[in-house]
């Protein structure tokens, strides 16, 4: 068993002590497709939003708000071929209040949440890593 398939398959996660290119190299020895946002440059949802089209390779009639969201997630694909489909996504450093609170933070996890539900019954591994900017204080687990 690789480090990668320890884990859940359909999480949302604190990135905590794991490196993106420690994932990066993961997935990619796992086969499964690896997405990375750096939000370091975001201030608040509309700069998340961007960083997250620009990280994800969204399309470019992505809405920006978090339904069209959940749609462009659940509209990305596995690796094609690979032995045990799945992806794996880097939100790092999400900003902090006050343009990104808690409460914004905790929708947009919602949302990589349901997107790990509906991945889980297609029987798609769909593992989301997340950390905050240095000083703002973590959403709830």
């Amino acid at each position: 068993m690789t480090p990668l398939e320890s884990l859940p398959p359909n999480a949302v996660e604190r990135l905590a002590d794991r490196r993106p290119e420690t994932l990066r190299r993961q997935a990619h020895e796992a086969g499964q497709r690896f997405l990375h946002a750096d939000c370091s440059g975001a201030r608040d949802k509309a700069g998340v939003m961007a960083a997250l089209a620009r990280g994800f390779a969204l399309p470019s009639h992505f809405g920006a708000n978090l339904d069209a969201l959940y749609d462009s997630l659940t509209d990305l694909e596995p690796e094609p071929g690979a032995r045990a489909p799945g992806l794996v996504l880097v939100l790092e450093r999400l900003p902090g209040p006050p343009g990104f609170d808690a409460d914004a933070r905790d929708a947009l996890l919602d949302v990589f949440r349901d997107a790990a539900d509906a991945f889980g019954e297609r029987g798609v591994a769909f593992r989301t890593f997340w950390s905050v900017s240095r000083g703002a204080r973590p959403a709830s687990p």
